[in-house]
């Protein structure tokens, strides 16, 4: 048995990971050097020379991109390679076998008599078959590291359609009492039921036969690798601001309400009090108050999520003592910090601009709820687009708010 030895892969991948956090430091450096030669002509009243806010740009725009180079490297050194390990079970391998003979032949009897034996329900050509519990496996974990919401936020698998959660809205009923006193009968609580359906998502990659034919093809890690940027994109804007018709509700979909007269149900905002802009005097101020709008027992597992063009905006912000307050990540695969707390960077929010909901802090693990459907469909199609074969790929998913307490908005208005 002839043994691979991964060490110097590992090591180069972790030189060039080394390298890619020493850019980020000077890229930093230069960046806050920069920003402090504006902030100095902002002072001396002669205005912002133009050769400097060009400078500041093409330096944010480098730190961006360094910022993204970790990132997928980071995501990159987290992937194991499927099918390294054997299954144990033989059903499993059987199906894994089954499941290849399909992809790559479209020899479907293997599948069809496992998922009869198994009374599962859809199957068959019309609704495709079910992928191996690896690739759907896979699947979920590359999802939870490329979709930013679903990182942060609660995830359930479910075997029906739908998942329902009662609450309280009235609190817990509770109250002290003595080791002898009598127990006074406490009040029934008021309870609701929130309602999560999972939907229908889908890709299609193709592959050409050449590419099934070929044996060292790994067709599970393939197909994983393949729905894994469309399921992420497609999720990354639901969870955000979907509609919740035909797709999951996004936190930002949900009624916004001045923090002062939050109710539940509702999503509690804070006002910058200049219409598409933070404040020009003391900008950063709104953020303090942004995360004292958050209970205590939130902020301790809170986070920051916003998009780029925002997170460019907050990196030129400064404390009383003049020190910065995001900060670059502290380690591999650590995220960057803005007061200290977590920041996600999710594309799908919006941009700052007159009356926008930017930005958002909250214990999105609390506050928001994703739902799977066990269960990845694929569905082989070499006839729609000769001379590729398209795998038609679905999985159900759903989410929304499940705490309206725990998250909070920031809005670019008066």
């Amino acid at each position: 048995m002839t043994t691979v030895n991964h060490a110097p892969e590992s090591k180069a991948a972790g030189a060039d990971l080394s390298l890619a956090f020493d850019d980020l430091r000077y890229t930093l450096e230069s960046y806050r050097v920069s920003n402090d030669e504006r902030l100095a002509q902002i002072e001396s009243r002669h205005g912002v020379d133009p050769l400097t806010e060009e400078k500041m740009a093409r330096i944010d725009a480098a730190l961006d991109e360094t910022m993204r180079r970790i990132d997928r490297m980071t995501l990159d050194r987290s992937r194991p390679a499927l099918g390294r390990d054997e299954p144990r079970d033989p059903l499993v391998g059987e199906h894994k076998a089954a499941f290849a003979a399909y992809v790559r032949s479209g020899e479907a009897s293997g599948l069809k008599r496992l998922e009869a034996k198994a009374l599962s329900a859809g199957s068959g050509p019309d609704g495709g078959y079910l992928a191996p519990s690896s690739v759907e496996s896979e699947i979920l974990r590359r999802l939870s590291t490329a979709s930013p919401i679903r990182a942060l936020a609660t995830v359930r698998t479910i075997s029906s359609g739908t998942y329902k959660k009662a609450f309280s809205t009235t609190g817990p009923a509770s109250g002290w009492v003595g080791e002898s006193a009598a127990r006074p009968q406490t009040g029934s609580p008021t309870l609701a039921e929130l309602s999560f359906p999972a939907m229908e998502l889908y890709a299609m990659p193709a592959a050409t036969q050449t590419l099934l034919d070929d044996a060292i093809v790994n067709i599970d890690q393939w197909i994983a690798e393949e729905v894994e940027s469309a399921f992420a994109e497609q999720e990354g804007a639901a969870f955000v601001s979907g509609d919740g018709i035909d797709k999951p509700k996004g936190f930002l979909a949900y009624p916004m309400v001045a923090e002062a007269s939050w109710n539940w149900g509702s999503i509690g905002v804070l006002n910058t009090g200049v219409a598409g802009a933070f404040a020009t005097a003391n900008p950063s101020d709104i953020l303090v108050d942004l995360v004292y709008a958050l209970k205590a027992g939130y902020r301790q597992n809170a986070s920051f999520v916003m998009n780029r063009k925002t997170q460019a905006q907050v990196r030129k912000f400064k404390d009383s003592t003049g020190q910065y307050l995001w900060q670059p990540p502290a380690s591999i695969g650590a995220p960057a910090t803005l007061m200290g707390f977590p920041l996600v960077e999710a594309e799908t929010m919006p941009d700052i601009a007159n009356n926008a909901l930017a930005l958002a802090f909250g214990d999105f693990r609390r506050g928001y709820l994703v739902v799977d459907r066990a269960g990845v469909r694929i569905l082989r199609d070499p006839y729609s687009a000769k001379p590729y074969v398209l795998f038609y790929t679905t999985k159900r998913v759903g989410g929304g708010v499940q705490d309206f307490a725990a998250i909070k908005g920031l809005r670019f208005a008066a």
